[in-house]
């Protein structure tokens, strides 16, 4: 798969929507526990922006009508960690990839294209918060680089089972 990705259009939430909400079944990948709605996505959608903290959106190649019908095949967004200016240096990176795109490096190349364009950004620091049992995505950052920097044990109960959550992290310049 050809890796071309843009920044992210209101128009796009829909779709960027509809890739998070498949993850939520899963139990794997995020802490909601049931579909959010694009209306409740706003103010998150809101606060990207090209110039420091990026949503991109990943276009298939050909007709997205081999992929039933949808345009999107991932999003990737840069988000603040923590809120407080000292911390502006640091984001948080988070990769969601249609069902359909996994499995064929894609990740791999998201997360390159992170890593290259954060000083750019004025980022030094990135960071992943994964799931403990996610296995296919702690080898996903650690494969490209990042490191475990702490476990919150328990702090996530899915489906009454307590699961820990890792913090990954890895400076920009580290080769």
């Amino acid at each position: 798969m050809h890796v071309s990705y843009r920044d992210a259009t209101l128009d796009d939430l829909p779709e960027i929507v509809a890739i998070y909400n498949a993850t939520i079944a899963s139990r794997e990948v995020t802490a909601d526990l049931a579909p959010v709605s694009v209306e409740s996505r706003l103010p998150w959608f809101h606060a990207h922006g090209p110039s420091t903290r990026p949503l991109w959106v990943v276009e298939r190649d050909g007709p997205a009508q081999a992929a039933g019908g949808k345009r999107i095949a991932a999003w990737l967004s840069f988000s603040d960690f923590y809120g407080r200016p000292a911390y502006a240096r640091t984001a948080e990176l988070s990769i969601y990839l249609d069902e359909s795109a996994r499995g064929r490096g894609l990740g791999t190349r998201l997360v390159a294209q992170a890593l290259e364009a954060a000083p750019a950004l004025g980022i030094d620091t990135l960071l992943g918060f994964i799931f403990g049992h996610n296995a296919p995505s702690l080898a996903l950052f650690r494969r490209c680089g990042f490191h475990d920097w702490g476990r919150l044990p328990r702090v996530a109960v899915l489906d009454g089972i307590e699961r820990d959550l890792v913090i990954l992290g890895r400076r920009v310049s580290e080769a």
